[in-house]
């Protein structure tokens, strides 16, 4: 497995410059690359490592840069999302798709699929009315329920749970053990006891997302729980019934998002921060770490804090607060020189 000088550049949708004979053999970080290895420079911290890279060739800024004589720099305006490219080439050699339907799946017989388009690991149920759109890969142990509607090329990883009725679109990534359509918490106080309110909605999962491993998604009351285009969900996120997530937005870590609540587009929640039910949060709204949204966040910006609130405002009393143990001091002082001067 290989990548010539040529389809180097095409990947990185560079022009080739001058021809040369190499070709490259993987992709690595700066400190471990070797010889015929090609990687990139993503970060100005790392430029020390640059100086002293085994790498073939590496993918840099605009700018200056030294490296060793057998390294060759080609800049590009992202070095990160080039390596990216160069990333998907060597993971898709390295895991080709494999077309078929294993004998130890389990499929109902008027699942919607081709076998010789789509690729079903052992243990695999689907049940059903499913239907599996061309090109996607469901990998061992994961149960698609009845009604299941999953689009082309997709990748669901093991041991994923898509519940019945949900719809994935194109190009979906699901990591293991992520959940999809499980009830959403609802219940209702009577007569002394939690009685179980129904969940009869779905999940829709749109075009290019990605959830990340043991995250649930749950379905909604009545309706849908939407995912929008593009949007990439963290390992173990909570997202719970009827919530809209506008597109490409980002969901970090440990973070939950209460029902009803709705994202505009381009929002990112930091990790632990928790988002309360039936809220509004505008296009590209920024909530930093371990925030906690109690009320509607119209206006774009970074908020951060419990309750969230700009970041400007916060950082202000942050910087009051580091003060405090100063003025106690002085307020001490100032006690004491009272106290002398009254003759106490």
């Amino acid at each position: 497995m290989s990548l010539g000088w040529s389809e180097l550049h095409a990947l990185i949708g560079v022009p080739e410059g001058e021809s040369r004979p190499d070709s490259f053999t993987g992709i690595s970080s700066l400190d471990q690359a070797e010889t015929g290895e090609v990687s990139f420079l993503g970060n100005p911290r790392y430029q020390p490592q640059l100086a002293t890279t085994k790498a073939s060739v590496v993918l840099v800024p605009p700018g200056e840069f030294s490296a060793p004589e057998t390294c060759h720099l080609i800049t590009v305006d992202n070095p990160s999302a080039s390596f990216s490219a160069l990333i998907d080439y060597f993971q898709r050699a390295s895991q080709p798709f494999v077309p078929g339907v294993s004998a130890g799946a389990h499929l109902a017989e008027d699942v919607e699929l081709d076998p010789t388009a789509v690729s079903i690991a052992p243990g695999v149920v689907i049940e059903s009315g499913a239907h599996i759109g061309n090109g996607t890969t469901i990998s061992a142990g994961c149960v698609i329920g009845q009604n299941v509607t999953i689009g082309e090329d997709c990748l669901l990883h093991p041991n994923v749970t898509i519940r019945e009725a949900c719809r994935l679109g194109n190009r979906v990534i699901i990591q293991p053990g992520a959940v999809i359509g499980s009830d959403g918490y609802g219940f209702e106080f009577v007569d002394g006891r939690h009685q179980k309110v129904p969940q009869v909605g779905i999940v829709e999962i749109h075009d290019d997302v990605e959830i990340g491993a043991n995250s649930c998604i749950d379905r909604a009351r009545f309706g849908s729980t939407v995912i929008g285009e593009g949007t990439k969900i963290d390992n173990l996120v909570q997202v719970a019934h009827n919530v809209h997530t506008g597109k490409h937005c980002l969901l970090v870590g440990q973070c939950g998002i209460a029902g009803s609540t709705t994202l505009g587009n381009l929002v990112t929640i930091a990790a632990q921060t928790g988002v309360g039910g039936h809220l509004k949060l505008g296009d590209q709204v920024v909530v930093t770490a371990q925030g906690g949204v109690l009320k509607n966040l119209p206006e774009a910006g970074v908020y951060m804090g419990k309750p969230a609130r700009p970041i400007a405002r916060e950082q202000k009393k942050m910087a009051a607060l580091a003060r405090v143990p100063k003025l106690l001091e002085q307020v001490r002082e100032m006690k004491k020189k009272l106290e002398e001067l009254s003759g106490e």
